[in-house]
């Protein structure tokens, strides 16, 4: 018998034999192994609460005996779709509600508005705040710290641009006369509220937030926190204090969360947003950015065709009337403020 012959061998070892063995080649390296996804046609509805690092809080059968809250993850075929505030979503897995229960968002449902910002205007990467909005609340205040024309011009763009219904409310005006300031914005078709550190307006905003989806805004440490605990007592978003050196505030909320607010028997939905010191609107369509000055607009509409409404731009209907002194020093400040935005984009 030749050295080779080792059937004795082959036969104690033929139990490791691994030559039936099925190895599925890598998923980078392959296609699926089907296109078909399931409908989940017996999927049920949910609003999403918030987020919370890659969970989401939704509400289901709201308005009903059913009303329940339940925690769910985003399915895998949505990993490239962001799911954020706001959204109406389908859900599958366990929708109980149960402590310990996970369900799953397999498809997010058609948007109606979509509120967005970047870090800057040179950024293309948007940042979505919030879905299904259909009122914005720019909060500010007269004072500590100082209101800023740009930044709440640039809100106003962000909420046009949305297609959101702008709301404008002024805290702490027993600090200082929040007059002049509003004075840039007269031009506008703005709901003011004004509110005093010992006397918020809690009874005026509510009637116009409910049956409504209202996002609040606002820089860090004008009071948006406090007055949306105000608003619904059981928020217990956190409140700071403005940096008597800076004169900043600290940014306290760091999640967007949407919250009920009940009213003599109706409901609206208050959604409480971070501070931004800064509101990027690299994602804007610089053509959407008159629509934010209505006053200014309907001038518009007499400029030559292609006018860009920058300083150097000739024949500018705009620059025309304030030049002719026809809208007044608030006139002057609501076009200087549009063009810095224009020139931002040009």
């Amino acid at each position: 018998m030749s050295w080779w012959d080792t059937d004795d061998e082959a036969e104690e070892y033929e139990e490791y034999d691994e030559a039936d063995v099925r190895v599925r080649p890598s998923r980078r390296g392959s296609r699926p192994r089907t296109k078909v996804r399931p409908e989940h046609a017996d999927a049920e509805t949910g609003f999403v609460l918030g987020v919370d690092r890659g969970r989401y809080t939704l509400l289901v059968d709201g308005g009903t005996d059913d009303e329940r809250e339940i925690t769910a993850a985003r399915a895998s075929e949505l990993r490239r779709k962001s799911v954020v505030t706001g959204d109406r979503v389908d859900l599958v897995g366990d929708t109980s509600g149960d402590e310990g229960t996970l369900a799953r968002i397999v498809r997010v449902q058609e948007r109606t508005t979509l509120l967005r910002r970047s870090a800057d205007d040179t950024d293309a990467v948007e940042r979505v705040i919030v879905a299904n909005a259909d009122q914005m609340l720019i909060v500010i205040a007269a004072a500590n710290p100082e209101p800023r024309v740009r930044l709440v011009d640039r809100y106003l763009v962000a909420a046009f641009d949305a297609g959101i219904a702008p709301l404008v409310c002024v805290t702490k005006t027993d600090l200082a006369d929040p007059g002049p300031f509003l004075a840039n914005f007269a031009g506008l078709d703005l709901p003011v509220f004004l509110s005093r550190t010992d006397a918020m307006p809690l009874e005026e905003i509510s009637e116009r937030l409910v049956g409504h989806r209202t996002v609040f805004v606002g820089h860090s440490g004008v009071g948006k926190s406090t007055l949306v605990n105000a608003l619904v007592p059981d928020a217990n978003r956190a409140t700071g204090r403005v940096n008597v050196v800076t004169g900043r505030g600290r940014h306290t909320s760091s999640s967007t969360v949407s919250l009920r607010l009940d009213h003599d028997g109706r409901t609206g939905w208050v959604i409480d947003t971070p501070g931004v010191r800064s509101f990027g609107l690299g994602h804007v369509d610089p053509a959407n950015i008159l629509g934010a000055f209505a006053d200014l607009a309907r001038i518009a509409e007499d400029c030559p065709r292609g006018c860009t409404h920058l300083p150097d731009s000739p024949d500018c209907a705009m620059i025309e009337a304030v030049e002719a002194g026809e809208l007044g020093e608030t006139g002057r400040v609501r076009l200087d403020s549009l063009q810095r935005l224009l020139t931002t984009f040009a």
